[in-house]
């Protein structure tokens, strides 16, 4: 029962860190905004409560003597998958923290980057937070204040680092995966223990179906083009 929960928690942290780098990456972007800003304060706190909430779990764990010794070894890898998370979230964290100052949002006249991409990003920070519609509540300033909390955060989680490794050494040279690299991005199979922080597994292959189908679409296109050149140049000549 303790590994189904851990392994839950583990898999809502993994999908809330993934949603916030994703975020984090449109920011001075044309999909910039105050809601965004908000959406990812909100994201990163989920992400540190799960965070906090994985720790307790293993830490306990790992520190109980009477686990067998198979059983600690699958422990012993959720750790490693685990710091590996938290060090992902706080690089992200940090990176926020760079574009924030960069490009502030109560400054008109800083050019943001054209990225190309557009639109909200309500629907990526819902589902992570597993809500239906996120509400706002934030201040006009809301970056200016939130990039001072933000600092904060990030020694926060790297304290926690240093405490996890204070209190739990688990040298990641010593953990053997159980699966090849990248088995589990392949895998359908979700563990429904715990629904925070979930992402449809099943949206996102969907999501790429449907990529596949317009790329499909486009090279097709690209490629009657070219033929109808080749054979206007043909004729011409």
């Amino acid at each position: 029962m303790m590994k189904e929960e851990c392994k839950a928690l583990l898999d809502a942290l993994s999908k809330v860190t993934a949603c916030y780098r994703h975020m984090v990456l449109t920011i001075g972007g044309t999909s910039d905004s105050q809601n965004l800003r908000e959406e990812l304060k909100k994201t990163r706190q989920k992400a540190q409560e799960l965070a906090v909430a994985n720790r307790n779990k293993l830490t306990a764990v790992l520190k109980d003597k009477t686990v067998s010794k198979e059983d600690k070894a699958e422990f012993e890898r959720l750790w490693v998958i685990f710091s590996t998370c938290l060090e992902i979230l706080e690089i992200d964290m940090r990176r926020a923290l760079e574009l924030g100052h960069e490009f502030p949002l109560n400054v008109p006249k800083k050019h943001l980057i054209q990225t190309g991409m557009s639109g909200g990003t309500s629907g990526v920070a819902a589902r992570a937070m597993s809500v239906q519609n996120m509400k706002y509540e934030a201040e006009h300033n809301i970056d200016v204040v939130d990039l001072k909390d933000l600092e904060n955060e990030i020694n926060q989680v790297g304290e926690m680092m240093y405490e996890m490794e204070m209190k739990v050494n688990v040298p990641q040279w010593t953990v053997e995966a159980k699966q090849d690299p990248g088995a589990e991005l392949k895998s359908t199979i979700s563990v429904g223990a715990s629904s925070i922080g979930m992402i449809s597994v099943e949206e996102n292959k969907s999501f790429c179906d449907i990529s596949k189908v317009l790329a499909g679409i486009i090279f097709s296109a690209v490629l009657i083009i070219a033929i109808v050149l080749a054979v206007c140049v043909v004729k011409l000549s």
